[in-house]
């Protein structure tokens, strides 16, 4: 790969963190130790689903779902990040790039469909109760879920198709830890300003959306928990239903700050630190809020864990 101004650029570097270098390996560990929880976490949720048949109903499904897409990310990321820690030249292909934001892509976009009908689920069971298996089935479970598989599937086709036909020159330095989407677009020597709408069209339609459900879905959930007569109950759900939300806001709110603000095309400055929030952070966090909080899945750990000694 020739460096010069007018050749084309197949190669980059993710020079993300590299401001530190004598930081880099209390990082490595860092980042290690958050990969190793939440791989562990997620897939440890993910296979407890699977194999206990009282777990086969639709909250938990949603949630092992959520799981598997957080474990996606996690592996689409964070293994070129720990190598580039002590790589010497921290190189990452074209193809390579495209393959990697095509998972992040796919996963965070499936997150935003399951987080909505995690929360529509949770609005059938507090506000519905009597209605809950007519208006929550299985099938209707498993068309969300495939309807989440199929948008993440689509929307990281397209954004990556998009990403093909720009072409890249001059410097080929990613001031980031992974190939995004927007770092890439400063890169072009070809005006991304359809890339830019695309991403703007199709990200905030997804998150709107989502988080429209997922609004309504809490509101009306607290106005029911304030309904409630027994103050030890009202206390535990919202105590319950506070974690949830912190965890979607945060991971909303990382998603609309990167790629639905108009400033935050052209600045990079700010990349890092939130994108860590939605592809670290929040993938660590997921399976212990959603889970550790949970009686059931807590009741089903303990009888594993009696059957073993």
């Amino acid at each position: 790969m020739k460096k010069d101004n007018h050749s084309l650029t197949t190669e980059f570097m993710l020079i993300g963190f590299m401001d530190h270098p004598d930081l880099k390996t209390l990082l490595f560990v860092l980042f290690f130790a958050i990969y190793l929880i939440t791989m562990v976490g997620n897939l440890g949720l993910v296979a407890l689903i699977f194999m206990k048949r009282r777990l086969h109903t639709p909250m938990y499904i949603f949630l092992g779902n959520l799981a598997l897409m957080d474990s996606c990310c996690s592996c689409a990321i964070t293994p070129k990040m720990l190598e580039n820690f002590f790589s010497e030249d921290r190189m990452i292909t074209l193809y390579e790039c495209m393959a990697q934001f095509y998972f992040l892509c796919f996963a965070e976009t499936a997150d935003c469909c399951l987080l909505a009908a995690m929360a529509y689920d949770r609005y059938v069971a507090i506000c519905r109760p009597l209605h809950y298996h007519t208006m929550m089935s299985k099938k209707l479970c498993i068309q969300m879920i495939t309807g989440a598989y199929i948008a993440g599937n689509l929307h990281s086709i397209i954004q990556v198709v998009l990403l093909l036909r720009l072409t890249f020159c001059g410097s080929h330095q990613i001031n980031h830890f992974f190939c995004d989407v927007l770092p890439l677009y400063r890169l072009s020597c070809v005006d991304p300003y359809i890339n830019e709408l695309i991403v703007f069209i199709f990200a905030g339609s997804v998150q709107i959306f989502s988080i429209t459900i997922v609004l309504i879905s809490y509101l009306c959930i607290v106005f029911t928990i304030f309904k409630m007569k027994s103050k030890e109950g009202r206390g535990k759900a919202l105590s319950t239903c506070a974690s949830h939300f912190l965890s979607v806001s945060i991971f909303y709110g990382s998603l609309l700050f990167m790629y639905i603000l108009p400033s935050s095309i052209k600045e990079g400055s700010k990349d890092i630190p939130v994108a860590i929030c939605y592809t670290l952070v929040i993938p660590l966090l997921n399976p212990f809020i959603y889970s550790l909080r949970n009686k059931e899945v807590i009741n089903v750990m303990k009888r594993i864990m009696k059957n073993r000694k």
